[in-house]
């Protein structure tokens, strides 16, 4: 009664629980789906508890073995909600510390088959090779070759107006490649975080299948030594 009833459906449940790991982290399904997962568990433990041992003295292994799953689920959904916020609030946070990067991004990487991948963002050259600064380039040299090819035409210019527009030329410029410098800063940060969101959460995947795998052999053996 007591493996049909309430072993097997646990088993199955948890299970369950387990394989929802492979569903994308990012998404909110996957808390959702681990949320429900608790409160039909919790709902069928409620309705099986007449058929749980009682005793004085000691705690039925049975009663360890349920409390036992409860604990997984939740700790599963605490994981998840953990996993989903920092992917989700990533390009919120300040970039990680050198050595949290150096651990999670290559020592963990490598660990869990999840090794660093190779990201363009530090190459700044691809903002000089966009074809729009080009056409800007090439319409800037069209007119300065326009200015220089009939230099009378124009009249005398004024020495100070060009170093003064020169100036204000160079300090937009110069706030420009900061506010670019910024962006690739946030966008490089952003992608770190989601790839150690990425990396954690596999690593805690199999943490938790070693644990629900140690766990189950312990109990199958005391249940069969007893």
């Amino acid at each position: 009664m007591y493996v049909v009833n309430l072993l097997i459906p646990s088993f199955f449940l948890t299970t369950v629980d387990l394989l929802s790991f492979l569903l994308p982290p990012q998404s909110v399904d996957r808390s959702l789906f681990k949320m429900t997962l608790i409160l039909g568990y919790t709902v069928f433990l409620l309705i099986m508890n007449d058929l749980l041992p009682i005793t004085g003295d000691t705690i039925p292994l049975i009663n360890v073995f349920l409390s036992l799953c409860l604990g997984l689920m939740v700790a599963s959904l605490l994981e998840t909600i953990l996993i989903v916020n920092l992917l989700r609030g990533s390009a919120h946070y300040f970039r990680a510390p050198h050595w949290i990067r150096v651990f999670v991004l290559r020592i963990l990487g490598q660990l869990v088959w999840l090794p660093p991948t190779s990201s363009d963002l530090h190459d700044n050259t691809d903002i000089i090779q966009n074809p729009a600064a080009h056409g800007a380039g090439m319409k800037v040299s069209y007119c300065v070759e326009e200015d220089s090819e009939d230099p009378e035409q124009k009249g005398p210019l004024n020495k100070d107006t060009v170093l003064k527009e020169l100036r204000n030329l160079g300090s937009e410029l110069q706030s420009l490649r900061l506010q670019t410098e910024q962006a690739l800063a946030v966008n490089q940060s952003s992608e770190e975080w989601i790839q150690m969101g990425f990396i954690i959460d596999r690593l805690l995947f199999g943490l938790y299948l070693l644990f629900i795998s140690v766990s189950f052999l312990t109990i199958i053996i005391l249940w069969v030594w007893s």
